[in-house]
């Protein structure tokens, strides 16, 4: 049976730009609940105090199974005080999508996320959203975040970033601004084509970045991060590094994979 693709990506944007209500139209239009499911808006935004002022305090990770591939996605926090949450997120993706307003472009919060993609070599991709706005500006806003791209350095790959237009908030989005608007699989298809297939080395010895660490009252730490390489099973041995160098034996007790 051949291994399903994968493809890892981080959406980054500021306050009110629609970052999260897009990848709710993502799980949405790529039919991760179930069809009768009772869908909670804003489904990245889990913590009360987020949902409450509608920003991303802390990283999340999702992921939808389109096509035959499976796209883990996650949800980073906009914030300079979680610098280093932030890299460790962002080493775990091959590719980040910038989601800006169709009027406002892209502003400080935005900024500081991009900078450090721009810095790991990610290609970073610009979603132009709220674009059914009066006020809309689409060429201009381009152009904006071209100039900001150049600011911050990015390389003349970078600077030739993909765009796409969207419609978060009714799970649409288009190629063209003027493009018929029916639906969000624009943009799923715009996925796989833009971002890499990972390379899963499934022959080699296993390898595994730990990019955040969870709790549960049931199952204790839980490391969150990306397998560079190789498999897994429950009961298997493996060496933990520490930051400082130092080895010791540990035993794998679950494997869990996210959805929706």
């Amino acid at each position: 049976m051949k291994d399903m693709e994968i493809r890892n990506i981080a959406i980054i944007a500021h306050v009110d730009h629609g970052k999260t209500t897009l990848v709710d139209a993502l799980l949405k239009g790529s039919n991760t609940f179930d069809a009768h499911a009772q869908i909670v808006e804003r489904v990245m935004d889990s913590d009360d105090q987020e949902k409450e002022r509608g920003i991303t305090i802390y990283a999340k990770n999702t992921s939808i199974k389109y096509k035959g591939t499976k796209i883990n996605i996650i949800d980073t926090p906009g914030h300079a005080d979680f610098g280093s949450e932030v890299e460790r997120m962002l080493r775990t993706v091959d590719a980040t999508l910038l989601v800006v307003d169709a009027y406002e472009g892209p502003m400080p919060q935005t900024k500081f996320v991009l900078q450090k993609s721009l810095q790991l070599g990610l290609k970073v991709m610009l979603v132009v959203n709220k674009i059914d706005k009066p006020s809309a500006r689409c060429e201009e806003v381009v152009d904006e975040v071209f100039d900001l791209f150049s600011q911050l350095g990015a390389t003349d790959e970078q600077l030739d970033f993909p765009v796409i237009y969207a419609v978060a908030r009714d799970g649409i989005a288009v190629m063209e601004p003027d493009d018929e608007r029916v639906d969000i699989t624009p943009m799923l298809d715009w996925i796989l084509s833009e971002v890499r297939a990972v390379d899963q080395k499934l022959d080699e010895e296993f390898v595994f970045q730990p990019a955040t660490l969870s709790y549960d009252s049931f199952l204790g730490r839980i490391a969150v991060g990306r397998v560079h390489s190789g498999k897994v099973k429950k009961g298997q041995t493996l060496t933990i590094m520490t930051p400082e160098g130092e080895k010791r034996k540990g035993k794998i007790s679950k494997v869990f994979s996210f959805k929706g």
